[in-house]
C-alpha cells in the first residue's frame, strides 16, 4: 500500500513540475504575440518574412502549453464535470464513477492519442514536413510530437488519480486528504487550501 501511496505522489509531482514549468511559457509566448503585433503594425514591408516564423512560434507555445497542462489540469481537478449529479453522490461513489471512467473512457482514449500521435509525428518526420508558409518554421514533426507526449503526461496523471481513488476504496483512512481533496469533499478542499 505505501508502494503505490509513494508512486502515486511521485507521479504527481512530476506531473505538477512538469506542468508548473510550462506555465512558464505563456511569458514568451505572451511576448512573441506583442512583437509580432507590433512589427506588423508598424513595420509590415520589412518585417513580412520574420511574422510567418513568429505565428508559427505562436501556436507552437500554444500548443505546448496546452498538451503539457492538460494533465496538470486533470491532477489538479480544473477540469470541466457534471456537478448537478456528482455533488449529491458519497465520496465512495465518486470514486467509483472516476475509477470506470478512467478505465472506459481516459485509457483508451489517451492510448489512441498516443498510438495515432506518434504515427502522425512520424510521417511528418519521415517527410521532412515544413510549414504551410514559405518563410514559417521547418521541422514540423516537433511540434507534432508533442501530441503523444501530452497524452503520455495525461496517461500518467490518469494512472497517479486511478491509484488514489483506488487506494481510497481500499482504505478511505488510509490517506484519506489526498482522494477526498480530488474527489470533490468540500471541508477536505478546504482544509488543503493555503490559509490567507
Amino acid at each position: 500500500m505505501h508502494t503505490l501511496h509513494r508512486i502515486s505522489h511521485g507521479l504527481e509531482r512530476a506531473i505538477t513540475v512538469t506542468g508548473k514549468g510550462a506555465m512558464w511559457l505563456a511569458i514568451p509566448l505572451m511576448l512573441v504575440i506583442v512583437f509580432d503585433v507590433v512589427t506588423r503594425k508598424f513595420f509590415a514591408q520589412s518585417m513580412g518574412m520574420i511574422s510567418s516564423k513568429l505565428q508559427d512560434l505562436e501556436w507552437h507555445l500554444n500548443g505546448i502549453i496546452i498538451m503539457v497542462l492538460m494533465s496538470y489540469g486533470y491532477l489538479a481537478d480544473t477540469h470541466v464535470r457534471i456537478e448537478l449529479i456528482r455533488d449529491r453522490l458519497s465520496t465512495q461513489a465518486r470514486a467509483w464513477i472516476e475509477v470506470v471512467g478512467i478505465l472506459v473512457l481516459m485509457v483508451p482514449f489517451c492510448l489512441l492519442m498516443i498510438y495515432f500521435g506518434y504515427d502522425f509525428a512520424e510521417r511528418s518526420f519521415l517527410q521532412q514536413e515544413q510549414s504551410a508558409a514559405m518563410t514559417g518554421l521547418g521541422q514540423r514533426w516537433m511540434i507534432k510530437a508533442i501530441i503523444p507526449a501530452g497524452f503520455a503526461l495525461a496517461l500518467l496523471a490518469t494512472f497517479s488519480l486511478m491509484l488514489k481513488c483506488v487506494l481510497f476504496l481500499i482504505d478511505p483512512a488510509g490517506d484519506p486528504a489526498a482522494a477526498r481533496r480530488y474527489l470533490g469533499d468540500a471541508a477536505a478542499k478546504r482544509a488543503a487550501e493555503p490559509e490567507g
